[in-house]
């Protein structure tokens, strides 16, 4: 199934068509979650692949043989991508975990009245759309991204694939109550306190580490690990759906790479439209008071 140029629209929300089908999309808004799921949900380029890396050494204590022998597609499927059904069959991992980019608003009627734990992860627009920026020029199955300038307002407007960062952010941490048992971690909280987080994600998920599981966790899990680790980097994926003479899906890790990349002017404007679409939400997020930093 290459569909490389294709595009599924999904209530008004672009997804590529090498991913998700239409029939794929709707099977994800019908199901049954297990109470001892978890689910891993974010808005791309947010911090996922990390998250999905530090859930499977929390589940098997620090050892690191799931993370170096099976792909994370694999242990950690997306739910609504159209291999996630066969992949979730054939697996034999407990707890299952799952990862979705859908916004909270298609899910919460399925979770609504399940236990499974869900982990939302966060992380600064600016450097997102960045990191987008760059996955589009490498992922043949999204469009070309064309000079930035226009791809940044496109972030901002909402109309690139998955939709708005900004509704999507909302969606998942502004209605916590209609959904048990939900954490939200920052990709800079993952960057600058790896163990700390580690330590977070283990006391929710019910799963307490002794010190040396901890370290474990906290070594392979670590940005320099997964970007050798080809289960986790993504070198396993054909040029021909991303072409790795393009970049690395894993390019950096570091905070606040957008200063590279956005003029004065931009930053201005991307202020200007966060402090107008992010009006009245009380989140407070790890980025706005870290590197000095006083905006997003």
């Amino acid at each position: 199934m290459a569909r490389l140029d294709v595009t599924e629209v999904f209530h008004g929300i672009s997804f590529p068509g090498h991913l998700h089908t239409q029939d794929s999309l709707q099977l994800a808004l019908k199901f049954t979650f297990k109470d001892t799921d978890i689910l891993i949900a974010s808005y791309p380029k947010s911090g996922t692949t990390w998250m999905q890396e530090i859930v499977t050494l929390i589940t098997s204590r620090g050892d690191p043989h799931l993370c170096q022998t099976v792909p994370n597609w694999t242990r950690a499927p997306w739910l609504e991508q159209h291999y996630f059904a066969t992949l979730l069959e054939a697996s034999s991992t407990t707890p299952r975990v799952i990862t979705t980019h859908l916004p909270h608003h298609l899910l919460v009627p399925v979770l609504q009245g399940s236990k499974a734990k869900v982990i939302y992860v966060s992380r600064n627009p600016k450097d997102v759309v960045v990191s987008f920026y760059h996955f589009h020029k490498m992922a043949n199955f999204l469009p070309e991204p064309g000079p930035f300038p226009g791809f940044l307002n496109r972030f901002l407007e909402g109309t690139l694939h998955f939709g708005s960062w900004f509704e999507h952010v909302k969606g998942w941490t502004s209605h916590t109550a209609a959904i048990n048992n939900l954490l939200h971690i920052t990709y800079e909280e993952m960057s600058l306190d790896l163990r700390g987080t580690v330590k977070r994600v283990s006391s929710f998920l019910q799963c307490p580490l002794v010190e040396d599981e901890v370290n474990n966790c906290a070594e392979h899990c670590s940005f320099g690990s997964m970007r050798d680790n080809k289960m986790s980097n993504y070198t396993l994926i054909p040029e021909g759906i991303m072409d790795h003479s393009k970049g690395a899906f894993m390019r950096k890790g570091v905070i606040g790479d957008w200063r590279n990349m956005f003029t004065e002017e931009q930053n201005q404007y991307f202020d200007s439209v966060f402090a107008s679409k992010m009006q009245g939400c009380a989140l407070e997020f790890v980025w706005a008071k870290s590197n000095g930093e006083e905006t997003p």
